[in-house]
């Protein structure tokens, strides 16, 4: 739900992004929850590949935005059933999960991650699917926090207590296996685009942690490690980042789907595109790991 004018909704959030300086203006701020939703990428010696590692020891002990709390994607903002990794939750496990931190539906969030934003994006599209759109990602994330030698406290945060979260679930916001065949058969009713936002090398097929290698057909490729400026870390703006998608806009579609390996650089591609205005997306939670483990499903390389 998107929540009603209140005395307690300070400081209002009127982008999906807020600044460092807008961050530290309003730190301490009644009613602001600031998350940090780290997850990290470790060598995994059994796939020979990577394994995913909840980020709160690094939080603990390397440090965080004070007064953050610490958001486990990993295992509290996922559905731990789920057939693949961080499949997204019930409304039921996510208002308690979204309560577990502190928010209700009086509080204004901002998240932030210490890698590329791609998690802090992750769960800023899980609250907006579950109806709450105060919240916005910290541009730049911890590491332009850090550059510009920002405030830093070490140790756990807790939560308030007694939170109550109460969603309402938008499921014009997910895409399924089924909406995804539909549009690779060009059956659909409206005109749609997929947008591969992983690796530029798992897109062509070159590289992939999965059995069958390669992008849905018909995709467009806009990775998402290239929506944010090298050097600050912070989301391209105007112009240069619509360029990015002038692949993925060209044909003015009704909707856009975007995927990449789990649906997390989905949701960074799906910020970018909030941020530009665009309103007709979608992210497809089960992206390449439910579909290339199904042989029947047609994937396409460049190889």
């Amino acid at each position: 739900m998107t929540t009603t004018d209140s005395p307690r909704l300070s400081p209002l959030l009127t982008s999906p992004l807020v600044s460092t300086q807008w961050l530290a203006d309003h730190l301490g701020s009644e009613g602001l929850v600031v998350l940090d939703a780290t997850v990290l990428s470790i060598p995994s010696p059994s796939t020979a590949g990577s394994a995913w590692l909840s980020g709160l020891d690094q939080y603990l002990l390397a440090g965080h935005v004070p007064g953050a709390v610490f958001a486990d994607l990993l295992e509290v903002f996922s559905d731990p059933d789920g057939s693949f990794g961080f499949a997204r939750p019930s409304l039921a496990q996510f208002e308690e999960a979204a309560a577990s931190v502190g928010v209700d539906n009086d509080t204004s969030v901002v998240v932030y991650d210490s890698v590329a934003g791609q998690w802090a994006a992750r769960l800023w599209w899980l609250f907006r699917a579950f109806g709450y759109d105060r919240v916005a990602v910290l541009d730049g994330g911890f590491a332009k926090w850090s550059d510009e030698e920002r405030p830093i406290e070490t140790g756990n945060v807790l939560p308030s207590s007694g939170a109550v979260f109460v969603g309402v679930e938008r499921p014009e916001l997910w895409a399924s296996k089924a909406e995804v065949e539909a549009i690779v058969a060009g059956s659909t009713e409206v005109s749609a685009t997929l947008v591969f936002a992983g690796p530029p090398s798992d897109f062509t097929g070159e590289t992939s942690p999965r059995a069958r290698a390669g992008h849905i057909p018909g995709s467009v490729s806009v990775p998402a490690v290239r929506l944010a400026d090298r050097s600050t870390k912070a989301l391209l703006k105007g112009d240069a980042l619509r360029e990015k998608f002038v692949p993925a806009l060209a044909s003015d579609p009704s909707r856009v789907v975007t995927y990449c390996g789990s649906g997390i650089a989905a949701a960074s591609a799906a910020l970018a595109l909030a941020v530009l205005g665009e309103e007709r997306v979608a992210v497809y939670d089960g992206s390449l790991n439910e579909w290339a483990a199904d042989p029947d499903a047609p994937l396409q390389t460049l190889v």
